[in-house]
């Protein structure tokens, strides 16, 4: 089967390179666990333009983003643009799971059991159908 790919707006590859060379504290530590395989060997990149978005972390096997809110999510327009991100990436087919910086911090391994958590329902659903 072909690698369905998803468009996304080519302006946002510069701005997606320099997300990632200033990544955010929690972002650093999160992909510290994604990278390299080492969640059950799925493939996640970081700061991935999707349509006219940057997901912050993308496995396109698992169908997944993951989005960490920082600081400035907890403004009203943020969190209007989070939600018609969201929504437009769930269209796709796509699960958003979203973490607030803090999360990570705190107990960055409840992050973890819930990124674990998905996968196990994504591939029980996958070996199911």
């Amino acid at each position: 089967m072909r690698r369905k790919i998803i468009p996304y707006n080519p302006k946002l590859k510069e701005l997606a390179r320099k997300l990632r060379n200033n990544s955010t504290k929690s972002e650093i530590a999160l992909w510290q666990e994604l990278k390299g395989k080492r969640m059950h060997g799925y493939d996640f990149h970081r700061q991935k333009p999707l349509l006219n978005y940057i997901a912050d972390f993308y496995c396109y096997e698992l169908k997944l983003v993951i989005e960490l809110d920082g600081y400035t999510h907890q403004f009203e327009e943020v969190q209007i643009k989070d939600e018609q991100k969201q929504a437009e990436l769930e269209k796709l087919g796509l699960t958003v799971i979203r973490f607030q910086d803090s999360e990570i911090f705190k107990d960055i391994n409840n992050a973890i059991r819930a990124i674990e958590g998905y996968i196990v329902r994504f591939e029980e659903n996958t070996t199911s159908s």
